[in-house]
């Protein structure tokens, strides 16, 4: 095979890419919006807050000088989920990203938990997942090209007491997004997955302050603290671009070397 000149930073470059976000108007959603944008991405954020979701939406225009929208809705709803893709197309034309970062944890020993907190979690976590990708799935295979990525949780590869709904969850995310992947790739879409680890976002603020969190939590990261958002931009903007064609059902962590011990 001839030699090929090594491929630049342009690799990297989503201009004119569209891009949607669940969960986007806060926390690793919108970090990962925001490192979307600042790589040239126009972005819809949905969540079920309009009000937020604007607001979001419009710091990121005025941060970034890209077109920001937002878009509200209940991903546990299928015709919701499809009116999202179809606002997509009718705002921008295409779907080239889609990244499923709605996600919802309840903590608790399995004799606390109820049937129907698990079913709660289970719901968003993981049907709330798959709709959206089956939403979009439909315009990526039209354009054969499109990037998915799915954010699952170092707790969907390793366990933890008391968290028997959320890694189970994850677990799910993590075989969808590798299954998932098997079935897009003959269309040119990537299917990936993120892992972060424990990032101090308003799920965890709960948790942040208690013997749990500074004795295991922290203590059980390499670098000995929570991420900080702004660290998950990096994964989040590789698995979007061009640089990570080569990657199928992957599983990229970001924990601050939690899972390498």
């Amino acid at each position: 095979m001839p030699d090929q000149p090594l491929p630049g930073i342009h690799q990297f470059d989503l201009s004119g890419k569209a891009a949607i976000i669940t969960g986007g108007s806060k926390g690793l959603g919108l970090a990962m919006a925001a490192g979307l944008a600042s790589a040239g991405a126009r972005v819809m954020l949905v969540n079920r807050n309009a009000d937020d979701g604007a607001q979001a939406a419009a710091e990121l225009t005025r941060d970034f000088g890209v077109t920001a929208i937002s878009f509200p809705a209940d991903i546990t709803d299928q015709a919701q989920t499809e009116a999202m893709a179809q606002a997509a197309m009718d705002a921008f034309g295409q779907i080239d990203i889609l990244i499923n970062s709605a996600g919802i944890n309840i903590r608790g020993a399995i004799d606390d938990v109820t049937p129907a907190d698990f079913n709660q979690v289970m719901n968003v976590n993981v049907n709330g997942t798959w709709l959206c990708c089956r939403a979009v799935t439909p315009f990526m295979k039209q354009a054969r090209s499109g990037k998915i990525i799915n954010l699952a949780s170092t707790l969907g590869v390793v366990g933890l007491a008391n968290r028997t709904p959320y890694t189970s969850s994850k677990g799910a995310v993590v075989q969808m997004t590798r299954a998932l992947g098997l079935e897009l790739a003959p269309f040119h879409i990537n299917v990936n997955a993120i892992c972060p680890g424990p990032f101090l976002t308003e799920m965890n603020l709960a948790i942040a302050d208690t013997d749990e969190s500074k004795n295991f939590i922290v203590g059980a990261t390499a670098v000995g603290r929570w991420g900080e958002l702004r660290e998950i931009q990096g994964a989040a903007i590789f698995l979007a671009s061009n640089a990570a064609s080569f990657m199928v059902g992957s599983l990229l962590t970001v924990d601050g070397g939690w899972t390498a011990r």
